[in-house]
């Protein structure tokens, strides 16, 4: 049997050591209560091991990487270089199809550039020496690039924006009065003037996970090219990229109990050698004459500039720390056991809250560990408000995923997603707050 398939949630003194490496949660709030946190899904807190990973990178290896010959750039460089094959490692990819940028925002912009950048070259009909022109990055008047309803604005608005440079045209799998994927509805979306899918593995409001499977065979039968957004699947599912099929995918060190400022995009070899760069300047060089540069090879030419190498290192050493989560490597199998747990105990007692209402589907088998809800006739913000008095920490408002709330008919919701950290006294205290927010606004 897979190591998945025998995870199981972590024991108490399991959990009891875990949280012992996360510092931040020793603390108490300013209402003097005791940290509760469940904010995750924005950013996870940090254990020790990362911290002093940075730390240590700063205080012993700090030099700019690939470039000078002196020993702490050669070790800085090994160091950066170790983090690549690191998290390449962890989604099951090789070294070379990994490309740090600032997070998966910017990672996703530089995969929407790459479309409109080859367009124009096709336009043109010229393009800098050694790129190539390939034509599943050349939309013409006309073409259509596939979302859903449930996207970020992350992986909604750089569509949007390449649309309307390129004259394609966006559409989108709509969701269900129930918050599920309509992918009934691929046949009649996907054609022969789409040119790219691009969708969230699971949602950052609804916790669904997206039948990847079908997307990619629809994508493939015309010849599309995949996108996938993974920042809410990543820290919590073990994923294999390229054998999910999908041709390109972008996520966060920042909620994968890593540093902030370190993003990845992952992408298939002869993908990444069809895109042209997104930034250029130093180091994404091969050779620069006054006349015309040419560009080195993927990952190096999306990395233009000095790199963030200390967050790189932070984020080797926030899956290392992973990983170690289970036996053989197989951690992220137990955190998301652990999560699951925890989501199907919330799901379980807010079904016997009448006046809540939670969004997506009700079952924690077909989730990550985040919870969005609605609290009848009491706004989100107030929400937040008297969960934060208990010192509880929650997202509220649209969390970046607009028209998906507009589509479901509330105009902001509360969302818990939940960390490796997590224990069940976290769940009870949710659940005083909404009894006490139900109290103070009956």
């Amino acid at each position: 049997m897979t190591a998945e398939l025998l995870a199981a949630p972590f024991s108490d003194a399991e959990l009891a050591a875990l949280r012992a490496d996360f510092p931040i949660l020793t603390r108490s709030t300013r209402s003097g209560k005791p940290l509760v946190y469940l904010d995750s899904g924005a950013t996870s807190q940090k254990p020790r091991a990362v911290l002093d990973a940075e730390r240590r990178f700063y205080e012993t290896r700090n030099a700019a990487v690939h470039r000078g010959a002196h020993q702490l750039a050669e070790e800085a460089t090994d160091d950066f270089e170790a983090a690549r094959a690191a998290v390449a490692g962890f989604v099951g990819a090789p070294a070379h199809e990994v490309v740090f940028t600032k997070n998966a925002t910017e990672s996703l912009n530089l995969v929407a550039h790459a479309f409109s950048t080859t367009t124009a070259y096709a336009q043109r009909g010229t393009a800098p020496a050694g790129q190539v022109v390939d034509p599943r990055f050349v939309l013409a008047e006309g073409d259509e690039i596939l979302v859903t309803e449930a996207e970020h604005h992350a992986n909604l608005v750089p569509w949007q924006e390449l649309c309307a440079r390129t004259g394609a045209v966006l559409r989108w799998v709509p969701v269900t009065d129930g918050g599920i994927l309509d992918v009934d509805a691929l046949e009649g979306l996907v054609g022969e003037r789409t040119k790219v899918v691009a969708f969230a593995h699971a949602s950052n409001v609804l916790g669904g996970v997206a039948p990847v499977a079908r997307l990619v065979a629809a994508a493939r039968r015309v010849g599309a090219l995949v996108v996938l957004d993974a920042c809410q699947s990543v820290p919590h599912l073990p994923v294999d990229l390229p054998a999910l099929g999908v041709d390109l995918a972008a996520f966060s060190g920042h909620k994968m109990l890593g540093p902030s400022g370190v993003g990845v995009l992952w992408g298939r070899a002869e993908v990444l050698d069809a895109m042209p760069p997104f930034l250029t300047g130093g180091s994404m060089i091969e050779l620069v004459r006054m006349e015309r540069s040419t560009f080195a090879p993927a990952p190096q030419k999306f990395e233009a500039g000095v790199p963030m190498a200390a967050q790189a290192v932070g984020l080797h050493a926030a899956v290392d720390y992973l990983r170690a989560l289970g036996p053989d490597g197989s951690g992220v199998a137990r955190v998301e056991a652990h999560e699951r747990a925890l989501t199907a105990r919330l799901l379980g007692e807010l079904a016997e809250l009448p006046w809540v209402r939670v969004l997506g589907p009700q079952d924690a088998a077909d989730r990550v560990g985040l919870v969005a809800f609605t609290v009848e006739d009491v706004h989100a913000h107030d929400v937040g408000q008297l969960l934060d008095d208990e010192g509880v920490a929650v997202r509220v408002g649209h969390h970046c995923a607009w028209p998906l709330h507009r589509r479901l008919g509330v105009t902001a919701s509360t969302r818990v997603s939940f960390g490796p950290y997590n224990q069940g006294s976290d769940v009870d205290a949710v659940l005083r707050g909404l009894h006490r927010v139900r109290v103070l606004f009956a």
